[in-house]
C-alpha cells in the first residue's frame, strides 16, 4: 500500500507504523551481518540472491523458537529436539528422503541382528570434520553414547546400552530392547567429534556436514556458509541466512524484500507481498484433544513431579466416542485455518504406519444415540448428565497461540449442540501442565517418525496424557518395534489403533479426539526455487532447510 486510505483506521494505521520499524530493525540486522566477524565482507542483497562475496544466498525468517538457545549440540537440542529436523552442521548416519524412505548419509550399509538388539552401521572412509580431522566409527558412539548419558538431550536414546566402535568404519549399537523407530532417530542426530566437544561446542561447533556455522548473532540470526571439503554434492545455496522473528516481523520482512523465505500463517496467508508467492507445504503437524480415560482420584510420576490424573466427565468411554463422532473437523479447517490445512483422524495421517480405522466422519445423530445409550439425559440447561455427573469439563489451550484458541472455541461451540459444555481456559504452559493428566488439553503434535504414536498411546508413553492402559495396544506396539525391518513394522502400528476388535481409535477407546492437519506457510520470492519438502513435523522452523542445499535461484 502507498498511501494512507481515508478509511484506514488508528489501529490499522498504528500497525502499519509497527510493520515499518520492524522493517527498517530487519534491514539492520541484514546490514549488521554484512559486515560481520568470521571474514564477512561487503553487502548481503535480499533481492538477487546473493551474499557479500557475490556467493548464492537465501535469507529465511522463523520463529523465535526455532533459535537453539544451547547453541548447535545434539547432546542437547540441535536437530534432535521437539521440532526434528536436518543438523546441516552435522552429518548423521542416514537421512529420509521426500517420500520418507530411509537413504545413506555418513553409513554405507547397515543391518539389525534378527532379535533387533544390534545394529550394525559400517560408514564412509573418507569424511572429514572442518578441522580437518578424519571422522570414524570412534565419533559415532562417543556421540550415541554421550547423547544417550547427556540429562539435557532431548533425543530419547533409551532404548540404547551403548555404541562400541569394532574398527574405524564400523559400530554397532547395542539395544537395550528392541526399537527400530531408532532409524528415525538416527536420521537427525548429527555426529560430532570426540576430540573437539566440550561444553562450548554448542557455540563453536565442529562438523562434517554440508554448511559450517559462519556467524551467530544472539536472540537474531544464524548464518550458514557452504562447506568446501563437504564428501557430497556441494550445496547450491552457499549461504543460509536465518532470522529469528516473531510473525508480524516475518510478514514486515517479506512486505520490505529483506527476506526470500518468510514464514507465515493461515490468518495472514492471503496477504502475499509484491513479488513472491505462497509456498504451502504440507504437514503432518496435528491438533488434537487428549481425553483422559480413568476416573479422577490417582496420580502420576512425570519426569520427576507428581500429577492428578482422570476426569470424571471424559472417563466414560461413551461420552468419548460420541465427541469423536459429533465433532465437525471440516468446520475446524475451514473456520480456524481459512482452509490452509486438511481434517486429522490421528497423529499420523497419510503416514506408512496410519490406520484408515483413525478416520471417523461426522455422524450427529450416532453420536446423540451413543449417549442416551449410555444413560446421558439432557437437563433443563441444555448440558447432559448421568446421575451427579454433569457433561461439562474444562478444556486448558496455551494462551497466545491463537490457532489453538479458536480450535477449542469452535470445538466449544460444536459441543454445546449435542449438550457436551467445554469451558475453554487459556493459560502458561506452567499452568497447563499441571492439568495433562487430569483435563483436556489443545495439543500440537506430529512427526515423520512412529515414534508419537507410542508416546501418545503406550501405557508408560512420555506423552500419554489420556492415561490410556490397553494391553492390547502396548502389545502392538511393542511388537510394531520389535521387527527388524521398519517395513514389517506397519501393520502393528495399524492394529494398535484397531485390530477389529479394540485398540485407540475412535470406535475404540477413543483417547485422543484430532481435528486438523496444519499447513505450513511462507511467503516466497519469485525466482528462488525450493527444493521438493518431506512433510512438515510439528513446529514452523528448521524443517523447511532440511535440503536448503538444493535450493536455487532461476
Amino acid at each position: 500500500m502507498s498511501k494512507l486510505s481515508k478509511g484506514m483506521s488508528r489501529r490499522g494505521f498504528a500497525k502499519m507504523t509497527a510493520t515499518g520499524a520492524m522493517a527498517l530493525s530487519l534491514g539492520g540486522i541484514l546490514s549488521a551481518c554484512a559486515g560481520g566477524s568470521q571474514g564477512s565482507t561487503g553487502s548481503s542483497d535480499a533481492s538477487t540472491g546473493t551474499g557479500p562475496n557475490g556467493e548464492s544466498q537465501v535469507i529465511i525468517t522463523m520463529t523465535p523458537s526455532s533459535e537453539p538457545s544451547a547453541g548447535f549440540d545434539p547432546f542437547i537440542s540441535w536437530g534432535c529436539g521437539e521440532h526434528v529436523h536436518e543438523p546441516l552442521i552435522q552429518s548423521t548416519l542416514i537421512t529420509t528422503d521426500a517420500n520418507l524412505e530411509f537413504a545413506n548419509d555418513l553409513a554405507t550399509s547397515y543391518e539389525c541382528s534378527h532379535d533387533g538388539m544390534e545394529w550394525t552401521f559400517v560408514i564412509r572412509d573418507d569424511v572429514k570434520f572442518t578441522d580437518g580431522e578424519p571422522l570414524t566409527a570412534e565419533d559415532v558412539a562417543f556421540t550415541i553414547n554421550g547423547i544417550k548419558e547427556s540429562a539435557a538431550s532431548q533425543a530419547d536414546l533409551t532404548m540404547v546400552n551403548e555404541a562400541v566402535a569394532v574398527d574405524d568404519t564400523t559400530v554397532v549399537i547395542k539395544m537395550a530392547k528392541p526399537f527400530n523407530a531408532l532409524l528415525y532417530t538416527l536420521a537427525v542426530v548429527g555426529i560430532v567429534p570426540a576430540h573437539a566437544h566440550d561444553e562450548n561446542y554448542g557455540s563453536n561447533p565442529i562438523g562434517s556436514g554440508r554448511y559450517m556455522l559462519e556467524q551467530w548473532d544472539r536472540g537474531q540470526q544464524v548464518i550458514l556458509r557452504a562447506n568446501p571439503d563437504y564428501y557430497g554434492d556441494a550445496p547450491l545455496m552457499e549461504r543460509v541466512v536465518v532470522l529469528f522473528v516473531e510473525e508480524d516481523a516475518s510478514l514486515a520482512a517479506a512486505q520490505a524484500g529483506q527476506a526470500d523465505v518468510a514464514y507465515t500463517s493461515a490468518t495472514l496467508a492471503a496477504g502475499v507481498p509484491q513479488g513472491y508467492t505462497l509456498l504451502n507445504c504440507a504437514s503432518v503437524d496435528s491438533r488434537g484433544i487428549s481425553l483422559p480415560v480413568v476416573e479422577p482420584g490417582g496420580t502420576i510420576e512425570h519426569q520427576g513431579a507428581e500429577y492428578p490424573t482422570g476426569n470424571a466427565v471424559t472417563c466414560d468411554l461413551a461420552l468419548r466416542r460420541a465427541i469423536n463422532y459429533a465433532v465437525d473437523r471440516q468446520a475446524v479447517a475451514d473456520h480456524v485455518l481459512n482452509g490452509y490445512g486438511r481434517v486429522a483422524y490421528s497423529v499420523s495421517d497419510g503416514m506408512p504406519w496410519s490406520s484408515d480405522d483413525m478416520k471417523c466422519e461426522r455422524d450427529v445423530e450416532a453420536a446423540q444415540e451413543m449417549l442416551a445409550d449410555a444413560g446421558w439425559v439432557m437437563g433443563d440447561d441444555g448440558v447432559l448428565a448421568k446421575g451427579d455427573v454433569r457433561a461439562e469439563f474444562d478444556l486448558y489451550y496455551a494462551a497466545g497461540d491463537s490457532v489453538r484458541q479458536a480450535i477449542a472455541n469452535e470445538f466449544a461451540s460444536q459441543m454445546e449442540e449435542i449438550g457436551i459444555r467445554a469451558n475453554v481456559i487459556g493459560d502458561s504452559w506452567d499452568v497447563l501442565y499441571q492439568h495433562q493428566f487430569s483435563d483436556p488439553i489443545v495439543w500440537g503434535w506430529g512427526s515423520n517418525s512412529p515414534i508419537e504414536v507410542y508416546n501418545l498411546n503406550y501405557s508408560d508413553g512420555s506423552g500419554n496424557y489420556a492415561c490410556l492402559d490397553n494391553a492390547s495396544v502396548d502389545y502392538y506396539l511393542d511388537e510394531a518395534l520389535a521387527q527388524p525391518r521398519v517395513e514389517d513394522s506397519y501393520d502393528y502400528w495399524k492394529s494398535a489403533q484397531w485390530d477389529g476388535e479394540t485398540g485407540f481409535a475412535p470406535r475404540g477407546d477413543a483417547s485422543w479426539v484430532w481435528f486438523v492437519n496444519v499447513d505450513h506457510l511462507y511467503f516466497m520470492r519469485d525466482g528462488l526455487t525450493v527444493a521438493e519438502q518431506k512433510p512438515h513435523p510439528h513446529g514452523h522452523g528448521w524443517s523447511l532447510a532440511n535440503n536448503v542445499d538444493r535450493w536455487s535461484w532461476n
